[in-house]
Order: C-alpha cells, then sequence, then structure tokens
C-alpha cells in the first residue's frame, strides 16, 4: 500500500514561501504628494511633486482649524532639489493643523494634517550612573541594600534546601 503526504503538511510551507516573497520584495515606488512630521514644536514637509519654475519650487502653507485658504496660513518657500523639496515652520504652538504645498506651476502637490502636541522636556545632560540596564521595559531601579541583603538571604534558603531535599532523597529511611 502506498501512503501519501496529506497535502496539509505542503500548506504551511507554501505560505511560509509567500510570506517570504512579500518581505523581501522592493517598495512601491511613491506617487507624488506630502510627508509631514513633527518633531517637538517644529513642523517640517518633504515632497517631490514640484518642479523648479522661474527659480522657484512653489510654497507650503501651515493652517490652522480656523483657516480655509492657502494664502491665510503662515507660508514658507521650498527648497531642495530636483529629488525632494522641504520646507519648515518652528515654534508651532500645540493643536490640530493642515500642512498645503503649492509648487511653482499652480499644481497642488498634497495636503496633509498634523497633530503638534506639547514640546518635549529637556533632554538631561547627565549620563546615568548606573549605566544601561537591561531588562523588561527598560527602566531602571537602585535597590536598598536591605531589599539586596534580603534577596541574597532567599537564595541561600533555597540553595540549602534544595541540599537537604536531595540528601534526604538519597537515603530514603534516615530523617
Amino acid at each position: 500500500m502506498r501512503y501519501a503526504k496529506p497535502v496539509i503538511r505542503s500548506g504551511p510551507t507554501a505560505a511560509a514561501a509567500a510570506a517570504l516573497a512579500l518581505a523581501l520584495a522592493p517598495p512601491a515606488a511613491a506617487g507624488p504628494g506630502v510627508s509631514v512630521s513633527t518633531a517637538g514644536s517644529t513642523v517640517s514637509v518633504t515632497t517631490t511633486a514640484c518642479t523648479q519654475v522661474g527659480g522657484s519650487w512653489g510654497t507650503a502653507s501651515l493652517l490652522t482649524s480656523s483657516q480655509a485658504t492657502f494664502s491665510q496660513g503662515r507660508q514658507v518657500a521650498l527648497s531642495g532639489t530636483s529629488a525632494g523639496q522641504s520646507a519648515a515652520w518652528s515654534n508651532v504652538s500645540p493643536g490640530t493643523y493642515t500642512v498645503i504645498v503649492m509648487c511653482s506651476n499652480g499644481n497642488t502637490a498634497g495636503t496633509q494634517s498634523v497633530v503638534v502636541s506639547s514640546a518635549p522636556s529637556p533632554t538631561p545632560t547627565a549620563s546615568p550612573s548606573l549605566g544601561v540596564m537591561g531588562g523588561v521595559g527598560g527602566s531602571s531601579t537602585d535597590y536598598g541594600t536591605v531589599t539586596l541583603v534580603a534577596g541574597g538571604a532567599l537564595v541561600a534558603t533555597g540553595v540549602v534546601g534544595t541540599a537537604w531535599y536531595l540528601r534526604r532523597r538519597s537515603r530514603p529511611h534516615r530523617l
């Protein structure tokens, strides 16, 4: 009698091969548009959609929720090369904004909303006293001497108890 392999075995293999092919495939080319990012109170926008006309790439505008048109926002000229153009606004108050990029040829490169949160607290300049500590969550705690001594006592008790138990098992008729 012949033994046939079940079809179920080849299913996970085929799924793994398809997932690997998708993971190794190059990313799809991005079309024209804008990419907006925030860092503290700075908002920046990049695009590749504009062409230079008359020495200018275009203008980017940062609109608040109460502003409706491109000309009402804080405008900044785009700078860059044919590979990419960018603009940035600093000291932006927390809130929700809309970024619109208008190319110098009159076309809109794109529109995107962005939320600016409060400015981050300044980074500490002193290095940590304990160095880098790995573990769950990446947090570090400085335990006191009492805690460390209590932990050491628990470990020692465990070692002594284990040795006593194993010695007792090797001689079953002895207390």
